[in-house]
């Protein structure tokens, strides 16, 4: 059997071609989930700064609102106070000279119910403010776990990119998968929260 010389070397040339279109291939696909997972994440980047603003924002209203609560209760315990005195006052004078406090009294006690009933209203609105923040933290939290969980893939990616090992990219799909479904539940205020892995990280 005659060999062709020709044959051989255009053997030998696709077999020294042969890995380096495998590690063509891996560096790509490197590269495309690379550019997808940091769209993403600049994506999921946005999202959470407006949370963390919307955050701030309710903590700040929180806090005015405890502040005027106590001036509102500091102002329904001194016209309490007033009405008191008034009414210990009263009952040691005649009707006659009664009238004027009668109607001082009138004006305390008044003050005093709509101090409790402007106090009452403050306190509503301060616990909404912790309840909207509570809501924004936790879908922040799932934003700083897809954060964390993707710049963690994206590490694993370099050295597979390095290292040009198959097993290393499939085995980042997994950390992959768990920042995907965390930015996405962050989006879209899905309720997927892994208290234990939050309470372990803060």
């Amino acid at each position: 059997m005659e060999i062709d010389p020709q044959d051989v070397i255009e053997t030998a040339h696709d077999a020294m071609r042969a890995p380096e279109s495998r590690v063509s291939r891996l560096n790509a696909v490197v590269a495309i989930t690379v550019a997808i997972l940091a769209t993403f994440m600049g994506i999921c980047k946005v999202k959470d700064d407006n949370i963390v603003q919307a955050m701030q924002q309710a903590q700040a209203d929180k806090l005015d609102h405890w502040a005027f609560y106590q001036a509102r209760n500091l102002r329904q315990e001194v016209a309490e106070a007033t009405l008191v005195q008034l009414e210990l006052a009263r009952a040691s004078l005649a009707a006659p000279q009664a009238a004027g406090y009668d109607a001082a009294i009138a004006k305390y006690r008044a003050l005093a119910a709509d101090q409790a009933s402007k106090k009452e209203a403050l306190q509503q609105q301060a616990l909404q403010d912790q309840k909207t923040y509570d809501d924004l933290n936790y879908r922040d939290d799932q934003f700083d776990l897809s954060d964390a969980a993707i710049a963690i893939v994206i590490a694993v990616l370099a050295v597979t990119a390095l290292t040009q090992l198959w097993p290393l990219y499939w085995a980042a799909l997994v950390p992959t998968a768990f920042g995907v479904v965390m930015g996405v539940a962050g989006l879209a205020g899905l309720h997927i929260h892994p208290d234990m892995l939050v309470k372990l990280l803060t």
